[in-house]
This record gives C-alpha cells, structure tokens and sequence, in this order.
C-alpha cells in the first residue's frame, strides 16, 4: 500500500493526557523572531513513556517548556494548544498554572543543583511545595516527604540535609521525589541524567522507570542519549531544527529508521551487539533558525536529498511510524520499487 499523509484528529483522542497541536514557540531577537519549535504536535497516552531526541539545539527543551508554560522572555508561545487532561495550558493564568503544576503536572530540570534552593533542606522544600497545594498537616507533610525520598532510594535523614550536601545523582533523586509528592499523571523531564556518570544514568532510569510502572504517571523525557531511549521509552519522537521529523515506536523505528535524519543519529551512535562498523557522523550543521531553509530543513545535509526536498514535507506513515520526508511520497516509494 503506497504511503500517505498523515493528518492528526481535531478532536479529543481518547485515553490521552496530553494532546499538543501546532505547538509554536519563538524567540523575539533584533534580527526578527526565532522560530525554536513550529508545528509540534504529539499525544502521550496515560502511562506512556515518550522520548524526545535530537541533536543539541534542535528545539527539545524550548518544546518542554513551551508543554509546561515555563517560557520567560524572550520566549513565547506564538500559536498551538497543548491540551493537559482537556484542558489548554496555553490559555490559562498564571494562577490556574500554579494550581496544576507539582499536583497533576511536574518537571524535572537538566540542573537539579540549579533547580533546587541552595539554602533551603529538602524537606522544607518539599512542604512548601505541598502547602501551596493546601496541604496545612505537618504530620502529613512529613510522612509523604519521607515516603517519596524513600520511593527513590534516599534515606529520609537526607530531609534535613542541604542540596550541597547531597551527590550528582542525589540531588537527582530528590527533585524526582519532589515531581511525585502529589502522584501527577504525567511527569516532565529534561535530560535529568546528563550531568551523572553511565552508571549512575542507568541506575536513575531504572529507577524512573520503576516508579512509572508502579504510579502509573506518562514521561515526556527530553535526551539526546540513543542508549537511554532504547532501553526505556515506549515511543520515540525525533526532533530537527524546530520540527518533529520523524515519530513511532521505540523499536520499530529502531529497527527501521524512516527518516534519513534518524538514520544518521543511530549511525553515530555505538552498538554492542553484531560486527564492529565504523561510526559515522552527520555532515554539515543545523541551519539558522532565523532564514532555515525553505523546503525540508535537514535537506542541506541530507545524502538522499533530491528535487522534490525544495518544498516543505508532510508527514507520512510508514508502516507502525511516520517521517516527514518524501522519499516516502506515493509517486516515489512506486519509483524506487
């Protein structure tokens, strides 16, 4: 069967608790608006695990925190809706914001060294993130912030102990901890393991990944590390100058990448398994945001790259995945046969 468009539903899709259409954020410059995300959509379904990836400044945590209306300026949301349990975040005050974050949405940031309050324990953290939820028990306020640092592997001594006091991977844990004091239905996190070692990467994800299975909540999980993905995401979703270009499940696409730009990615990226194979970069860069190109943005450095990449790409599926390129066009794939 030939390849065709894929267009997104307009309405609600069911079992989803977030639902991003034509997500668009800028960047006010002197030069003109810099457009980091355009067109983003996505569903993340209740309990899912979703990976966000790409190469550095192709617009992964700009999409996160446009998703969790974190933007300060000169960022803004130009256009999109992103729909949290029906609801568009988009459109909401910064005191309805407030009234979700932590309690039914939470992040977690790349730094929690910065995140966290240098001068502050972590346990007077932890209740003042759950009495601006109104919760006014300091019995129960005591009991749910041992039980979260205990959900991730810290010894509740640690509530009285400083962000300085704690490791790397520590400090980690503890911002986790704090993202489930109120068990959200869906969890934010921008790349939380680069700073750590690969063992203690692994160690946090299986953590993560535990404690997913076990609560029940979806991850948006921002990373530019292949290993991590194909260990614990369900699905993956690669991004490229501001664009989704490619999306589906963790192993299919995997398997049988459809975009040439994943390609290139899994080519860099080192296996373990099969004969030793030459690892292989991506030439050239990512354009500038400010004049990308005007047909498919990863044509410039695209080794398949033909006359029909002049104009912008729809997306396609191919088989369980979908890749905005058009070598998956009905008139091509029937050409190249």
């Amino acid at each position: 069967m030939p390849s065709e468009p894929v267009h997104e539903a307009s309405g609600p899709v069911p079992g989803c608790v977030l639902e991003v259409r034509d997500l668009t954020v800028e960047y006010d410059t002197a030069a003109g608006p810099v457009r980091a995300v355009e067109s983003f959509d996505l569903d993340v379904h209740r309990g899912e695990f979703v990976a966000v990836v790409g190469e550095s400044g192709c617009g992964k945590s700009t999409m996160l925190f446009g998703l969790a209306q974190l933007l300060s300026p000169p960022a803004r949301v130009s256009a999109g809706r992103v729909l949290f349990t029906g609801r568009d975040l988009v459109t909401m005050t910064a005191k309805e914001l407030a009234a979700i974050r932590w309690r039914d949405l939470s992040v977690v940031m790349q730094s929690a060294m910065n995140a966290l309050n240098p001068v502050k324990q972590l346990g007077a953290q932890f209740a003042d993130a759950m009495r601006a939820h109104g919760e006014r028990s300091t019995e129960v306020v005591r009991s749910r912030s041992a039980e979260v640092l205990h959900l991730v592997g810290i010894d509740t001594v640690h509530l009285k102990s400083y962000p300085h006091q704690l490791s790397g991977g520590m400090r980690q844990r503890a911002m986790i901890a704090m993202a489930l004091l109120f068990t959200p239905d869906l969890v934010l996190m921008d790349e939380p393991t680069s700073a750590l070692d690969v063992v203690a990467q692994r160690s946090l994800m299986m953590q993560i990944k535990q404690l997913q299975e076990q609560l029940g909540f979806a991850v948006v999980f921002v990373t530019h590390d292949m290993s991590l993905v194909s260990h614990f995401s369900d699905r993956v979703v690669v991004m490229y100058a501001g664009q989704a270009v490619e999306l589906g499940p963790t192993r299919a696409l995997f398997a049988e990448p459809a975009h040439p730009y994943t390609r290139g990615l899994l080519d860099a990226f080192p296996s373990i398994r099969g004969p030793r194979v030459p690892l292989t970069g991506i030439a050239g860069s990512p354009p500038n945001l400010l004049h990308p190109p005007t047909g498919c943005r990863f044509a410039p450095r695209c080794p398949a790259r033909f006359e029909m990449c002049d104009v912008p790409p729809p997306r396609y599926d191919v088989g369980p995945t979908a890749a905005a390129c058009h070598l998956h066009a009905p008139a091509v794939e029937e050409a190249l046969r």
